[in-house]
């Protein structure tokens, strides 16, 4: 039996200070996992990938906040 396991990376667009990181988990088929670094029992988000790439597609284009 195979056991797809997520492999997080920290997201490129997350503050290289320790705040508000962003971990995607994008190598599981069907679906892209997002998780807050600092609570990541807290809860996870589960996404379509096509979903996802047209949240990344805005971000891109609106750029950083605050």
């Amino acid at each position: 039996m195979d056991v797809l396991i997520p492999r997080w990376r920290k997201s490129s667009r997350s503050g290289g200070n320790g705040g508000s990181c962003v971990e995607v988990a994008d190598n599981l088929p069907g679906v892209v996992l997002v998780r807050d670094t600092k609570d990541r029992d807290g809860g996870t988000l589960h996404v379509s990938p096509s979903s996802w790439q047209s949240f990344v597609d805005l971000a891109k284009r609106i750029g950083p906040v605050g």
